[in-house]
């Protein structure tokens, strides 16, 4: 088992976060980590959960890597599971991070323990995205580190062929992710899926105070009259450019930047 399977990437410098995108900034990558694990004796949940926030939270922070995100299940298919999400300005900062964690004496020490203990997880599927040229990157939601956590809907839209995801991804940067932030939808990333399943797809990952408060905003959104106007432009259905969606519910872990 290579040790990068369970933390492989995150930005080697400091990126936006917590505030609106700048126009024209270079499009971020962006790496869905999936943990799957079940239920056993020894409690995979509970230990993945331990590391995290005693191990790898920690060594992020001491090499400079940011934003990132740990969440678990909550409501989705093929639970449990725990998502890490993280981001970085090129392909080799997969790389380059790999090498400062690996050269931080507490963290490789933790992790060779953590590893070569029982089983860590069932299988490791990562997904690799490009963000938008609208929302280049991840934005971590705002507000006081204390409060309550919030839950994050993950959602993928699957598409027929590259040109229905392109107009879908369109329809994005023309108008709809404005109109989330709008009607209380608190965006956090979107990305383009390079590498992973059920492509060609685009996923994305939105916030709520609770569960009320994503139905509410939701109701919102979809009575929206520029939403409805959006919808009914010609080639934009959602039957011309979206074959699937695919929603969860995740809740953020100890450690995880966003929360």
């Amino acid at each position: 088992m290579k040790r990068r399977t369970l933390l492989s990437s995150a930005a080697a410098a400091p990126l936006v976060s917590g505030s609106m995108q700048t126009a024209g900034q270079k499009p971020k990558y962006l790496e869905l980590s999936w943990l799957r694990m079940r239920n056993t004796p020894d409690n995979q949940r509970r230990r993945l959960a331990e590391f995290l926030e005693k191990h790898a939270a920690p060594a992020l922070k001491r090499t400079g890597a940011q934003p990132w995100g740990f969440f678990s299940s909550s409501i989705a298919p093929e639970s449990p599971f725990a998502l890490l999400v993280f981001q970085y300005d090129t392909l080799d900062g997969m790389l380059e991070l790999e090498r400062r964690l690996m050269a931080d004496e507490a963290f490789n020490k933790a992790i060779t323990e953590y590893l070569g203990g029982p089983l860590p997880y069932v299988r490791n599927e990562v997904w690799l995205l490009e963000g938008f040229k609208t929302f280049p990157g991840i934005e971590v939601p705002p507000g006081d580190p204390k409060r309550p956590a919030r839950i994050f809907e993950l959602r993928t839209y699957e598409s027929n062929t590259g040109l229905s995801l392109a107009k879908k991804i369109g329809m994005f940067d023309n108008g709809e992710i404005e109109l989330f932030r709008k009607t209380g939808l608190l965006p956090v990333f979107f990305g383009r899926t390079l590498a992973g399943g059920r492509m060609p797809n685009l996923t994305y990952m939105i916030a709520f105070d609770n569960l009320a408060a994503r139905e509410a905003n939701w109701r919102t959104f979809a009575s929206s009259p520029e939403w409805r106007k959006l919808a009914a432009t010609p080639g934009l259905s959602d039957g011309e450019v979206v074959s699937n969606i695919t929603n969860m519910i995740l809740t953020p872990m100890a450690g995880s930047m966003i929360r």
